[in-house]
């Protein structure tokens, strides 16, 4: 059993198994979790929305299986048309996506009646990019036009695009760029002056919403900002305030699967709120599980690094990996509250499509290097 195993699962068996298991921590708590969603549609019931998301797994799976055995080496050139497509779709998502809670994150692909959230593309056609230019630039990076020209210039159109309707998932994807130039060997002046831009860029935005007057979006933000600060003396937060709850009430080893009280009072419990359910269920000991999980998929990545001969390799594991953990550990953060509410998912773990299925394509390159570092690794034995 091992060897078939072996034979069609290649790559780290380490983050096969992390992928496993948050694919099954997954199905247990989004089916504990659309309880009320189920009472709120009144024509689905929780086995419908199992059923889908359990079909939403294994075709998950099998991406990651497809994806895993491409040699990574084509993903370079595949992601100079990425970006440039990317880069539309934010376009056209900013103009005719639909609005969703006065952000318009998602566009309808017409034909198909599927819904995407763009920026979920955006981030990992800009990881692949950002990490072939690094590889392919290696010995002009010292170069101000070469930097200005292949590194600072995608990355300031990708997350000014994403910018206006999602500012977290902007952030992520920055802070991601900005440490991958690190590892790159970008010098700390032109990083340092990436930053300063994107600073200003953030200010302009927020600057540009305050004299439009556009009162919703003030109020949500400021809104977001006060419950925060004022959250130990009484805010006006129902989301965190259920979640805080769902997290004191869970203790040390939880109140058992299928038990969570506060999954009927949370909005988006089986999304955004999804690991507060957990800790509910499953009690810190679960919650810690979970975290160790994501960190291990980063220091596996670490190793797939250390172990891999090519750059483009490294910068891609390493990319694409810290893009799933930041985005795992802001929203494990939110739900504890160490920071205010910023509707990020939980890779791999949330129920949602287009979250799903990027993620898996890119825990599938990931795999997909690790599968040609082992390759060449034991030829290198023989």
């Amino acid at each position: 059993m091992k060897e078939v195993l072996a034979k069609y699962f290649k790559g780290d068996s380490v983050i096969w198994g992390v992928v496993i298991l948050l694919s099954l921590v997954s199905l247990l708590a989004v089916y504990s979790s659309t309880g009320t969603l189920a009472y709120q549609s009144q024509t689905s019931t929780t086995t419908h929305y199992i059923l889908k998301h359990f079909t939403l797994l294994l075709i998950s799976l099998i991406i990651i299986f497809v994806i895993h055995n491409i040699p990574y080496k084509y993903y370079s050139r595949l992601s100079q048309v990425l970006l440039l497509i990317s880069v539309i779709l934010l376009i056209l998502t900013l103009f005719i996506g639909e609005d969703i809670n006065m952000a318009k994150r998602w566009l309808t692909l017409p034909g198909l009646g599927l819904t995407i959230q763009t920026s979920d593309f955006a981030k990992l056609a800009l990881v692949m990019y950002i990490a072939r230019i690094l590889s392919v630039k290696q010995y002009k990076i010292g170069d101000s036009k070469e930097v200005m020209s292949y590194l600072f210039i995608p990355t300031i159109i990708v997350c000014a695009l994403i910018l206006p309707s999602n500012l977290s998932t902007s952030v992520i994807l920055f802070a991601t760029i900005l440490i991958l130039m690190f590892i790159g060997r970008v010098k700390v002046a032109y990083i340092a002056k990436l930053i300063f831009t994107g600073l200003l860029l953030v200010s302009l935005f927020i600057s540009g919403i305050l004299i439009s007057g556009d009162q919703i979006r003030i109020e949500t933000w400021k809104n977001r900002i006060e419950n925060f600060i004022n959250a130990e003396e009484g805010g006006d937060n129902y989301q965190i305030e259920q979640a805080k709850v769902a997290v004191s009430t869970g203790g040390v080893l939880g109140k058992g699967p299928g038990n969570s009280i506060q999954r009927d009072f949370l909005p988006y419990a089986y999304s955004d709120f999804i690991y507060a359910v957990i800790v509910e269920e499953y009690g810190f000991l679960g919650g810690l599980i979970i975290l160790f999980l994501y960190m291990f998929l980063l220091y596996r990545a670490g190793v797939i690094v250390k172990t891999s001969n090519r750059s483009f390799a490294a910068f891609l594991a390493i990319g694409l990996s810290l893009l799933l953990v930041f985005q795992a550990m802001i929203n494990m953060a939110v739900n504890v509250h160490l920071l205010p509410v910023t509707g990020q998912t939980l890779p791999l773990v949330s129920m949602g499509g287009s979250s799903m299925i990027f993620s898996s394509i890119a825990i599938g390159i990931i795999l997909s290097v690790s599968r040609s570092a082992n390759e060449k690794g034991k030829e290198k034995n023989e």
